[in-house]
């Protein structure tokens, strides 16, 4: 992502209203935030985005069978090799601004040594997988690989369960660049090294068995 470039705000006459405009806007947000993470429960899907509570619906069976697919290849692999940690579903990753549930994330060695048995909060994952829905994909597409992109995350897959297809995005030069867009052949992940599988053991449960065996090997 580009450095923001500020120059009509410092030269706008206007700029002491806007900074406390902003100001009294972000004291309001903080305040909901710290009633979001008092109110906040494990059994619920919730994510604090843009100063709302954006709750989730049940996802579909495609979009779980995905979920779970690739989390157990990954979290295979990350564990034989002692490479850090894997988490799924319901982990609530602490953001500058937001905080967001991905459908699977990676952290390296070093973020994963701070967790404790009682961790709700947890930091910006290295590689994030959102599995795409028709109430996500908007955010998956536009402020979460906004926000991913600007604050440390250097990985980011995007599946769809229903063309069976994955994205793979990678950081250079701080800006996601696309490496990948098929539904064949094999994805190799920069973050989590060695980690390569077939894309197709994501969408197909014979495929998966077979590449879960492999990696057990």
């Amino acid at each position: 992502m580009s450095t923001l470039d500020l120059t009509p705000l410092r030269n706008s006459p206007r700029l002491p209203e806007i900074v406390a405009e902003l100001t009294d806007l972000l004291q309001v947000e903080s305040i909901a935030r710290e009633r979001f993470y008092d109110e906040m429960s494990d059994d619920q899907k919730v994510e604090f985005i843009d100063g709302e509570i954006i709750m989730h619906s049940p996802a579909r069976n495609r979009h779980l069978l995905a979920t779970i697919h690739l989390a157990t290849l990954l979290n295979t692999f990350v564990r034989k090799h002692g490479l850090g940690e894997v988490r799924f579903e319901k982990c609530l990753c602490v953001f500058p601004r937001n905080d967001y549930e991905p459908d699977v994330v990676f952290f390296c060695r070093e973020k994963a040594a701070t967790f404790q048995p009682e961790t709700m909060k947890f930091p910006v994952p290295d590689l994030v997988v959102e599995v795409l829905s028709d109430s996500t994909e908007a955010r998956d597409r536009g402020i979460k690989f906004e926000d991913y992109e600007a604050h440390g995350v250097r990985e980011y897959w995007l599946v769809d369960t229903e063309a069976e297809t994955i994205e793979q995005y990678h950081v250079v030069n701080k800006s996601f660049q696309l490496l990948l867009k098929s539904g064949s052949g094999e994805i190799a992940s920069r973050v989590v090294e060695g980690f390569r599988i077939p894309i197709r053991s994501i969408f197909d449960a014979a495929e998966n068995l077979t590449t879960l065996k492999r990696l057990l090997d």
